[in-house]
């Protein structure tokens, strides 16, 4: 019996989506920005030490050749030919930090994921020696020093890893971001693969100077590394190399994003003003502030969100992270182990209705934006005999939502327009009972699109635009407008305003939970913390003095 004849459909996009905890091929039709087939593939996370967080980089390369294969072989069962794939784009965890060796392709350890600790003690000494009233790596990266960016992981692995030392010496090294690894990888690695990365990307490394747009001498210099072991930087949409193996062999990667400003661009926020919220792992709400840098006032960061061709203007955002928003998730699930499955947090949190007065801050990583307070740790407070795995559920949804609170009402600050509405995308939007509570805290509508994959959407708009490609417009009168659900707010708002605050109380509980030993190898002591030695002074002088009342 003949095959079926193939459907012609025209020029396809194909975008790999590397985050934290999976990977995902997805191909997209240009002409209509519909997702035909998409396949995805778990990614183990390792944790060798209480505050590490580590992942194979070998295994995250295969997970992506794997999810390009069984891709292309969802197409074939509908009949669509491959070969109408004309071009690749990259979407990825940012800040994950891999050194590798140029001439075996061998990682040279494994890769520092961005929620990783180790750094907290540098961070702490390189803080100490930046001048408050001159901060040269704020003023220059947009970013504070902070256990999240790359610069940090880059000098702990240099300072700790003997292969890695070596490798630097004998001129071996190279560094990247995930995106510069696999780039590297699928254009040939030892034969010739090409070591970039594009803007969005450099701007979280603490390395890339935001307003010259090149690695920085002087920022290089602070954190200890050789400029030698840099990627090229690249625009995020041009061709940087053909994919030399698999069933894709031959077709140029031509988009590069961090996966934050690849959903901004997905959810078309490509005008100054327009903003979005992503909930993956952790939750990344970013605006777009055109052609200016934009500093915060309020605790933000400053970051390049894209730049849409070599000879395209670079876009900039304010961003404000938060660690942990889909792993508190994962973390009921796996550690706390009273539900089976992700979802089912949805119907834990309906049946409870309320979390009864608790409250959850998921300090498991620190505390990001707006505090960067690396000493926070998780907590769960307001806890009563009557407080059960329902309530603790719903708490965890509303401790993200809270999260989410505190960066838009920084963002609202720093740009002096407070937001109408918020549009947000990622995995944890799928959940309904989450999403109310957004609109509820936020006390603005949330607009969920009804089209999910906006992150990889995002990078392959950036593949198929590209010159040399030019499958996909990005003129704004050809961009279709996205479909969207709306979740209205139902509370009152002063009942949402004193949930609020109550969190807030909470926060502060959290933070200055973690001492690290001094520089001068003293034992970590309370009183090496001004505030909290203040507070258990003021504490025993009361309990001493109402001894005597």
């Amino acid at each position: 019996m003949a095959d079926a004849p193939k459907a012609v459909l025209g020029p396809l996009v194909g975008a790999v989506d590397q985050g934290t905890s999976s990977t995902r091929f997805l191909v997209f039709n240009p002409q209509t920005a519909e997702l035909l087939c998409h396949h995805q593939v778990e990614i183990a996370q390792e944790f060798p030490k209480e505050g590490w967080v580590e992942q194979d980089p070998k295994a995250i390369l295969q997970s992506v050749y794997e999810c390009i294969e069984k891709a292309c072989e969802k197409l074939g069962q509908q009949s669509i030919d491959i070969s109408n794939i004309k071009a690749i784009g990259v979407t990825n965890q940012r800040e994950t930090t891999i050194v590798w060796d140029k001439f075996t392709g061998e990682p040279l350890y494994n890769a520092v994921v961005w929620l990783d600790l180790r750094t907290q003690s540098t961070v702490e000494n390189l803080s100490k020696s930046i001048s408050v009233s001159n901060n040269f790596v704020r003023n220059k990266t947009g970013l504070p020093i902070s256990t999240y960016f790359s610069a940090v992981k880059l000098h702990w692995l240099i300072e700790n890893v003997r292969k890695v030392q070596k490798a630097i010496e004998d001129g071996r090294a190279i560094f990247g971001t995930v995106d510069s690894w696999l780039i590297w990888c699928m254009t040939g690695g030892i034969n010739g693969g090409v070591h970039c990365t594009d803007v969005s990307n450099a701007s979280r490394t603490m390395l890339f100077n935001i307003h010259s747009l090149q690695w920085d001498e002087e920022l290089c210099d602070f954190f200890g590394i050789p400029m030698t072991i840099l990627p090229r930087i690249r625009s995020s949409s041009e061709i940087y190399g053909l994919v030399k193996s698999g069933v894709l062999e031959g077709v140029p990667i031509s988009g590069c994003l961090g996966d934050q400003s690849a959903a901004l661009v997905g959810q078309l926020c490509l005008q100054d003003g327009q903003a979005k919220s992503t909930y993956g792992t952790g939750c990344f709400l970013l605006c777009n502030t055109g052609q200016k840098c934009v500093n915060s006032e309020h605790g933000l960061l400053t970051t390049v969100a894209y730049q849409l061709g070599r000879q395209e203007p670079v876009y900039y955002a304010l961003e404000g992270s938060v660690a942990i928003a889909g792993a508190v998730v994962s973390w009921i699930k796996n550690n706390l182990q009273i539900i089976q499955s992700s979802s089912e947090i949805e119907k834990l949190a309906e049946v409870a209705g309320t979390s009864y007065g608790c409250y959850f801050v998921p300090a498991f990583s620190g505390l990001y934006a707006p505090y960067w307070d690396p000493s926070a740790r998780g907590i769960i407070c307001g806890l009563t005999q009557f407080t059960n795995k329902f309530h603790i559920a719903f708490a965890a949804l509303e401790a993200v939502c809270f999260q989410t609170r505190e960066i838009l009402d920084a963002m609202n600050s720093d740009c002096g327009i407070p937001l109408t509405h918020l549009q947000v995308d990622g995995g944890m939007t799928a959940n309904k009972v989450f999403m109310q509570l957004q609109a509820d805290i936020l006390c603005i509508p949330v607009m969920k699109p009804f089209m999910p994959e906006t992150t990889a959407l995002g990078v392959a708009m950036a593949a198929g635009a590209a010159e040399g490609v030019s499958v996909w417009s990005l003129d704004p009168k050809y961009l279709s407008s996205v479909q969207m659900e709306k979740f209205e707010p139902q509370i009152n708002v002063e009942e949402s305003e004193g949930r609020y605050a109550t969190w807030k109380k909470a926060v502060l509980k959290s933070m200055g939970w973690v001492l690290t030993q001094s520089p001068e190898g003293r034992d970590p002591s309370i009183f090496s913390s001004l505030t909290l030695g203040f507070y258990v002074v003021s504490s025993m002088v009361i309990l001493i003095g109402a001894r005597y009342m």
